[in-house]
């Protein structure tokens, strides 16, 4: 049989007498934590990049590759988000990146 309207009206279906069925449903899910924060670094005239992508790598753990990304951010935008997390993780690393001479802040967001 071919599909087509005159087909579809000789199927008369109604879901008006049909019983309306409710279920709960329990619904499990992993809850996300989602970083609000984040550590932020200010281009400056004074580090050398080299002092910026070894204390990146000492302070925020980065990789060499990471630490080296992140300061040509910093030089070329004027600054990098380095690092995300919770306010309380971050605020050690800002205060050691800092206490290095390099201006960082950390920024929330939403």
């Amino acid at each position: 049989m071919e599909f087509s309207e005159d087909n579809i009206s000789r199927f008369r279906i109604s879901f008006q007498n049909q019983e309306k069925h409710q279920e709960d449903v329990e619904v499990a899910f992993d809850e996300e934590v989602i970083a609000s924060h984040q550590l932020v670094v200010y281009n400056d005239e004074v580090n050398s990049f080299d002092y910026v992508i070894v204390t990146l790598m000492e302070v925020c753990e980065h990789s060499p590759e990471q630490a080296e990304q992140c300061t040509l951010q910093i030089h070329f935008r004027g600054r990098c988000g380095v690092k995300s997390g919770d306010f309380d993780e971050l605020v050690s690393m800002r205060n050691e990146i800092c206490r290095r001479g390099i201006s960082a802040e950390i920024e929330s967001y939403q």
